[in-house]
């Protein structure tokens, strides 16, 4: 049995039916009320994942309030052991999306080097690794290659969370999604010619707008993190959550229809 057949079985048919939504509640997010708040709407608006920051605490606690499976995001692989000891079902590298503002870029080699110094920490746990949206499309295929061979087992797209779009309105969101959408069609397709079937979760810069967009460029799952995350009121988040779950059924719906 692989590592990634190891989820859930209910994690499994969504990636499968390419309809997973994962949640992020923030890399760098260690605020408990935060990720409790992140947590309840995540469960209540029909998430399938959560993403918290690499942190046992934070594990605990959202795996308690949501149920849902958790996935624990770092640049630091040394602090995944614990964090899966808590109750984490998955591990990712990444989001980078948090640190660009602070001048920190991660380039392929660093991103390769961590992907294999977890892989030497922790052997049966899957693994996902997210590409840095900074890479040119072609170096961002290369390396999902790359990171594939290393050990990953589930590649993760981003895109400038800083982009400011010309347009507002529906126009704006398609923009904001530019970068995120051909990063997934770019390493969906290079993963597909090269024989591999891994699974591609797009993130970074998505909306209701733009979810059926990332899986007709062939994402398995969509990650959503400040869609949710910058709404205060905790009704306002679950009524989102409940809109990205809708809008990623109803791109089934259309892709179904159109084959």
């Amino acid at each position: 049995m692989s590592r990634f057949q190891k989820l859930s079985s209910a994690l499994l048919q969504k990636f499968q039916q390419r309809s997973l939504l994962k949640v992020i509640s923030g890399l760098n997010n260690y605020d408990s009320d935060s990720v409790l708040r992140i947590s309840k709407a995540a469960r209540l608006g029909g998430a399938d994942l959560i993403d918290v920051a690499c942190d046992p605490e934070l594990v605990s606690l959202s795996k308690q309030v949501s149920g849902l499976p958790i996935c624990v995001s770092s640049v630091q692989p040394e602090l995944f052991p614990d964090a899966i000891k808590a109750g984490a079902t998955m591990v990712e590298i990444g989001n980078f999306d948090s640190f660009y503002p602070q001048g920190r870029i991660f380039d392929a080699n660093e991103v390769l080097d961590l992907t294999v110094r977890s892989r030497k920490i922790i052997n049966d746990i899957p693994l996902s690794v997210t590409v840095p949206h900074v890479l040119p499309l072609d170096e961002q295929a290369q390396l999902a290659l790359d990171l594939v061979q290393a050990g990953a087992d589930i590649i993760q797209t981003e895109g400038s969370v800083n982009t400011s779009p010309k347009k507002s309105g529906i126009i704006g969101l398609m923009e904001k999604a530019v970068p995120t959408l051909a990063a997934t069609y770019a390493i969906t397709k290079s993963l597909l010619e090269a024989g591999y079937d891994i699974p591609v979760l797009s993130a970074s810069g998505l909306s209701e707008v733009t979810l059926a967009m990332a899986i007709a460029s062939g994402a398995s799952g969509v990650g959503v993190g400040s869609v949710i995350n910058r709404l205060e009121n905790e009704l306002e988040m679950i009524a989102m959550v409940r809109t990205l779950s809708e809008a990623i059924k109803s791109s089934r719906k259309i892709l179904h229809t159109i084959s």
